[in-house]
């Protein structure tokens, strides 16, 4: 695997992105010109959006909306609410979900969108005045064959309805298909919820099973236990495999004879989500959870966690990265000289892009699956992704993370040579 750039002073995310990026081009001899094209963002969109609060006053939130690109299809991806949001972060989360759906072989292209602001500290009437506005600035951008918002940190089912509703109103139609991540009862997908967290799930099943491990026989660790990190602590579960530590903003705990995650999972959500206080549990501390002697780590939380200072240290086997960006480049030359298998944010959670394009499909059909059908679709595409990218990792002696990006650029570029540059 060739080194990421060095630096001693942590570069932007969207940096990382360009450096990987980089790596996978020359791997594959790629055309300099291409490679300008595909590593800036086609369109970035800055609101300024005026709220009343609740009591009366005014406030003016900053949002963001960046379409990376639409070669392959509408942009797609999700919206962020959350006080660290900004330019930089989106434009890498969209570049992302360009690579996802390039890797999953979906028609979608890569964008993502955000507002800054603490929503703990807004009311329900303000969050959905704040959506109102911001999908009414940008309605112009978005659609079923331009740009298809999802949820994402901060935003659930009712952001997405209040966002169909808003640009039905604008349009003057209604259009269920203008996002995903929809209430059932609106066009949403069944299995949509679980969708990222049964593909953590599936990815590292089948990576256990290249490396030669018995599921059975394996234990995992799970940094953050939101929706991502407790469906995909279930599954493994289901797999057969022992969670034995669990940790999330508010804490961190362990049983190395196994966490009962389904309990845990209905204790947090009548716990104000919190993990603290479980009782089949042993407290530990939470900055130990990455490091935790286990065959599989999954860090389901924010970016940046895994680094140069805490790479050599980690004992899983497997890493399967159920958040976004959460290794640096220089930790992830680390893990790869210790020879473990980390399975890439842009394979391993791209369950929640794949049933956002079933529900995309389901609602432009009017026409909808059951849940099986639904799991079954994303097993079919998941397995197919990870041995695509597998393969290609063998093909060219190098990590998945390189091979995923070798696959997703050449898919990309594959397209828009036979699209033209136009001018």
């Amino acid at each position: 695997m060739a080194e990421p750039k060095s630096a001693t002073i942590p570069v932007s995310i969207y940096e990382y992105v360009l450096e990987y990026l980089d790596i996978a081009a020359k791997k594959i001899s790629l055309d300099p010109n291409l490679l300008k094209i595909i590593e800036q963002p086609r369109k970035v969109t800055i609101v300024k959006l005026p709220i009343q609060m609740d009591d009366g006053s005014f406030q003016v939130f900053t949002g963001y909306r960046v379409q990376h690109s639409t070669v392959r299809g509408p942009g797609k991806g999700g919206i962020r609410y959350h006080p660290k949001v900004n330019l930089d972060e989106v434009s890498a989360l969209a570049a992302w979900m360009t690579w996802k759906s390039a890797i999953m072989g979906i028609p979608f292209g890569g964008a993502k969108g955000g507002i800054t602001c603490d929503p703990k500290k807004l009311s329900m009437g303000e969050l959905e005045r704040l959506t109102r506005r911001y999908t009414a600035d940008l309605a112009d951008i978005l659609g079923p064959e331009k740009d298809i918002p999802a949820p994402d940190v901060n935003t659930n089912a009712q952001t997405m309805a209040w966002i169909m509703d808003t640009y039905s109103m604008h349009t003057g139609e209604y259009k269920s298909s203008v996002v995903t991540g929809k209430p059932v009862v609106l066009g949403g997908s069944r299995g949509r919820h679980d969708a990222t967290g049964n593909g953590v799930g599936i990815t590292v099943r089948e990576a256990a099973k290249a490396k030669g491990l018995k599921l059975e026989e394996c234990t995992a660790a799970i940094q953050g236990f939101g929706n991502v990190g407790s469906i995909a602590a279930l599954s493994l579960v289901k797999m057969g495999i022992k969670v034995v530590a669990v940790s999330d903003v508010n804490g961190a705990l362990e049983n190395k004879g196994g966490i009962p995650i389904k309990v845990l999972i209905d204790y947090a959500k009548e716990n104000n989500g919190s993990i603290v206080g479980f009782p089949d549990a042993k407290v530990i501390e939470a900055d130990k959870i990455l490091t935790y002697p286990c065959d599989i780590l999954i860090p389901a939380a924010l970016e940046n966690v895994i680094t140069k200072e805490n790479a050599a240290d980690i004992k899983a086997n497997i890493i399967g990265e159920g958040a976004n960006g959460p290794t640096t480049p220089e930790a992830d030359k680390i893990l790869y000289d210790k020879g473990l298998t980390v399975i890439p944010d842009i394979l391993c959670n791209a369950g929640g892009v794949t049933v956002s394009y079933f529900e995309w499909v389901q609602d432009r059909l009017g026409y909808f699956w059951t849940e099986d059908d639904v799991n079954n679709r994303l097993e079919e595409h998941m397995v197919r992704a990870f041995r695509h990218v597998h393969d290609v990792s063998e093909e060219f002696d190098c990590s998945l993370r390189i091979a995923s990006y070798i696959l997703a650029v050449k898919r990309v570029t594959d397209v828009l040579l036979l699209r033209g540059v136009y001018a």
